[in-house]
């Protein structure tokens, strides 16, 4: 839904909100621009840009007129700040590698589940497939972890 700045005073409102301001005295023609009629410019939207980290948050900040259109901003900040800034992101980035870490091992139970089939009384577990699912078990030790590429998993036999 577009966005549209008044003229007058800078406010920045979407279209829905400026049509219920004129809801009962203005009819909005899909023909003839009314909200330029009435002071309002579209602001030309920009699509947001992601975060360069996990500690950036992307806000829109006051349109800008470039060429004569007005045109929405985006701006990178800080997640934090405050007194309590580095405990804050110390305390974020543990929760994001703690996330990552949970993720793996939950990868890992699922490789080894796919093989448990190899383990039962019945079928003799060939020794490649006890040292992948060793291997497996041992992931969490690997010197990548929890930054694994995909070679650093082991193949299945």
């Amino acid at each position: 839904m577009p966005a549209y700045r008044e003229r007058l005073s800078g406010d920045v409102k979407q279209q829905g909100e400026v049509k219920a301001l004129y809801k009962k005295a203005v009819s909005f023609s899909k023909v003839v621009d009314t909200y330029a009629d009435l002071g309002w410019d579209e602001i030309v939207a920009v699509p947001m840009p992601a975060e360069s980290g996990p500690l950036k948050v992307v806000v829109e900040e006051a349109p800008v007129e470039i060429a004569g259109k007005w045109t929405q901003v985006w701006a990178e900040a800080d997640k934090f700040s405050g007194p309590t800034k580095a405990a804050d992101e110390a305390a974020h980035i543990a929760s994001l590698v703690a996330d990552k870490e949970t993720g793996i091992r939950n990868d890992r139970d699922s490789r080894i589940a796919l093989t448990d089939w190899t383990g039962m009384s019945d079928v003799t577990m060939s020794a490649e497939m006890a040292v992948y699912r060793q291997s497996l078990r041992d992931i969490t030790a690997h010197a990548n972890f929890p930054d694994l590429e995909t070679e650093d998993w082991p193949t299945k036999p």
